[in-house]
């Protein structure tokens, strides 16, 4: 398996190798101790995009805890726009350096798929989003991407580790193997009902064999009112219209009094698909829309460079990047933000003064903060997106 462990992680073994070679040079020639400080921010949003929702803070944590290293950032499932200070990471600059790519590959990772979540969520409002997509990255990183699905905003996540490792008990329906080798839906069914425990909601695939309509009837009348939904995961092959197909199942399922069964639908769903099939299904199964999503293009840049003849920081940088340290001042998310320098006083429009969102959460390699339940940094980012739109 071509996979690093945490350990390797935390050593700076996931790095470029012009970060070890500058390390190199700057033991030899004496500059190892410089004092820098890097901050982390995105320049640009994908396409359509006009938030992104910032995660993995607590790997970050975990990857510096007990270097020499400082850490500033936003509390994690924070909304930012483009432009937006992220974090800044304070320290030796030979503590740092051979640790820049794990830190991004962390952040870049968490937040793009944290931000597709939050979108899907935003366009889904009020129904259920479940997330499937496990299977379309590499194995190594499952753990990792049903949090920051479930971050982002997913009702459920279908990793079986996931009450070990966030405390969330997965959420699934059935695979279509357990139809074909049954070769009978009822069949597969009706074990399914006789086996899985009563909390294991009864939720029928219903398009192996036979047209939606007619499976989804079937399923109701084998089942009856143990039955709590029907998946719909047609193949664009088949698909036509999928809005249709639901409204036909809906209406077929409420002509014969399982008015009750809910709809879920699944299969290469995204926002906007998602926001036409809201008023027709019950819960939607996204997988490689969020699994695979645009990524968030974070970078990290020295800005400040402590010259101990002055005694002070100097705000320098490279062209093109803002040099200075910065702070993000919040009154409403994304509405009303400032941009400012550290230490300022700013008011809001009403008149309150805006809260400083970068805090120390890390001094010296030692954690500063509680680190937040998963559940709690969904809330947070869930009140979020009643401030914004997609």
């Amino acid at each position: 398996m071509y996979i690093l462990s945490a350990d390797d992680i935390r050593k700076g073994l996931a790095t470029d190798i012009y970060f070890i070679r500058s390390r190199e040079i700057l033991e030899k020639k004496g500059l190892c101790n410089t004092l820098v400080r890097y901050e982390i921010h995105t320049y640009g949003l994908p396409r359509g995009y006009k938030w992104a929702v910032y995660t993995g803070l607590e790997e970050v944590l975990y990857m510096l805890k007990g270097t020499n290293v400082t850490l500033y950032s936003l509390p994690e499932g924070t909304l930012f726009r483009d432009l937006y200070p992220l974090a800044i990471v304070e320290g030796k600059i030979c503590d740092i350096i051979e640790l820049e790519t794990a830190i991004l590959g962390i952040l870049r990772f968490y937040t793009s798929v944290s931000t597709k979540a939050a979108r899907i969520k935003k366009a889904a409002g009020d129904k259920q989003v479940i997330f499937f997509g496990l299977r379309v990255q590499h194995p190594a990183i499952a753990p990792a991407l049903d949090r920051a699905a479930y971050i982002g905003g997913c009702d459920g996540v279908s990793g079986a580790f996931n009450e070990k490792t966030i405390g969330v008990k997965p959420k699934g329906t059935m695979p279509h193997a357990l139809i074909i080798v049954f070769r009978d839906p009822v069949a597969a069914w009706k074990a399914f009902d006789e086996v899985m425990p009563p909390d294991v909601p009864r939720i029928a695939l219903v398009d192996t064999f036979y047209d939606e309509r007619v499976e989804s009837l079937m399923a109701a009348q084998t089942l009856s009112d143990k039955l709590w939904g029907v998946r719909l995961d047609t193949p664009r092959s088949r698909r036509g219209d999928i809005k249709l197909i639901a409204e036909e199942v809906k209406w077929t399922l409420k002509l014969y009094g399982y008015e009750n069964v809910k709809i879920v639908i699944s299969g290469g769903v995204d926002e906007e698909q998602i926001a036409n099939l809201r008023d027709v299904a019950d819960v939607f199964g996204v997988g490689t829309s969020i699994a695979f999503p645009p990524s968030i293009d974070i970078s990290m840049d020295i800005v400040e460079i402590f010259d101990e003849r002055e005694n002070r920081w100097i705000p320098i940088t490279k062209r093109g990047k803002l040099p200075g340290s910065k702070q993000l001042y919040r009154c409403i998310p994304i509405v009303e933000d400032y941009i400012d320098t550290p230490n300022k006083s700013i008011l809001c429009k009403d008149g309150r003064e805006a809260v400083p969102m970068l805090d120390k959460v890390l001094d010296r390699g030692m954690i500063t903060i509680d680190i937040p339940k998963v559940d709690e940094i969904r809330k947070y980012v869930l009140d979020q997106l009643k401030y914004v739109e997609l």
